[in-house]
């Protein structure tokens, strides 16, 4: 059992008073851990509102003439979350319509939208690669993780591995064998631009999926840029950079992201660090603050639960995921929070769909 002074409850009904029916330590402070997520919807609902879309682009700092574009090619990351694989191949389809068939120049990554920090001083300080604690940029690529698929060969070879994106130039140091039993006992790392699989699958195994983060947004997205021009036979003379987009350049084609709602969806529902980092951070790119930090983004979450009437010095919340043991909030104070979401008819709907369901999905899917 949990000691009393460990945990706190509170209960309140609805009303406009938002009275206590029940409380356990429900004024002293607790790590929130996750639960931090609740704080960071209210704010991206509110200041951003469910339907606000993100942008992500491709300009052209050179002319095109006869297919050729005699310049760099600029990917302009605008804060999307969400940008994956089917996002880069739109862009790219959005390129290809403007007559694109060779870039004489470099694929110039532009992601000053966000400041440079990529693990916010405020997460715990240890690292690892696992794609919870995955890196956050304003030009970001699916969910800036890999994923590694693993299955069986014969009994005695090295078991099939497959990256998802394909990611060129990543590197895959396959030390595990295919075994003549069932399940598996699979090491899988990633360092640098190296997976290292190690231990044994057995031959019967269903495939084993593993996501690993990767180190540098800007780069893995302008690489996977490369690919997938590639596939659509647009030839890249030049390397990945990184790079501000140059005033006068030209706008070829553009990708909108999802509506907002989902994207905060997607943190609630799995309880994503990552995606909450980066609407943190689009709070403030938003709010004109570029380029924009975790701590400008907390400014605007921690005025929004003020503005909604809560006492600034009753709460410490520094990171917007939860991935930090310095935020602290009372039981109830996340109660009352609940209660006005609900109370918010705009966008009540959008929050309340994005928390995750007891035994159907999300991190309750198993669950209850």
């Amino acid at each position: 059992s949990v000691p009393q002074n460990q945990w706190g409850r509170a209960v309140i009904d609805l009303g406009a008073e938002h009275r206590l029916l029940f409380g356990l330590n429900e004024t002293e402070s607790f790590i929130p851990a996750s639960v931090t997520k609740i704080a960071t919807a209210s704010a991206v609902l509110a200041r951003l509102g469910s339907s606000f879309k993100f942008q992500t682009t491709l300009w052209s700092s050179g002319p095109l003439k006869n297919g050729t574009l005699s310049g760099d090619l600029v990917l302009k990351g605008g804060g999307d979350a969400g940008f994956v694989s089917e996002s880069m191949w739109f862009l790219v389809n959005e390129l290809v319509r403007s007559g694109v068939k060779k870039i004489d120049g470099n694929i110039v990554v532009d992601d000053t939208d966000f400041d440079s920090v990529r693990e916010d001083p405020s997460r715990d300080p240890e690292r690892v690669d696992r794609a919870y604690d995955a890196p956050v940029g304003a030009m970001s690529f699916n969910w800036n993780s890999i994923n590694i698929f693993i299955r069986p060969a014969q009994v005695g070879q090295p078991p099939q591995v497959v990256l998802d994106p394909i990611a060129n130039g990543f590197k895959i140091d396959n030390r595990a064998k295919t075994v003549n039993k069932s399940g598996s006992n699979l090491e899988v790392s990633r360092k640098g631009d190296t997976v290292r699989i190690a231990g044994t699958i057995g031959i019967g195994t269903a495939e084993t999926a593993v996501y690993k983060n990767i180190d540098d947004p800007a780069e893995w997205s302008g690489r996977n840029l490369v690919f997938f021009l590639d596939q659509r036979g647009i030839s890249v003379s030049g390397k990945v950079k990184t790079g501000k987009r140059p005033e006068k350049a030209v706008l070829l084609a553009k990708a909108e992201s999802k509506p907002v709602s989902m994207h905060v969806a997607d943190m609630m529902k799995f309880s994503n660090n990552y995606v909450a980092e980066m609407l943190a951070k689009n709070l403030a790119a938003q709010a004109g603050v570029i380029p924009a930090s975790i701590e400008a983004g907390m400014k605007i979450i921690r005025a929004n639960l003020e503005d909604l009437g809560f006492d600034g010095n009753k709460f410490v919340l520094l990171n917007p995921s939860g991935l930090s043991r310095k935020n602290r909030i009372r039981p109830l104070d996340l109660a009352t929070l609940l209660a006005k979401q609900q109370q918010n008819f705009p966008t009540f709907g959008e929050f309340l769909s994005a928390l995750p369901l007891a035994g159907i999905d999300g991190t309750l899917k198993s669950r209850m």
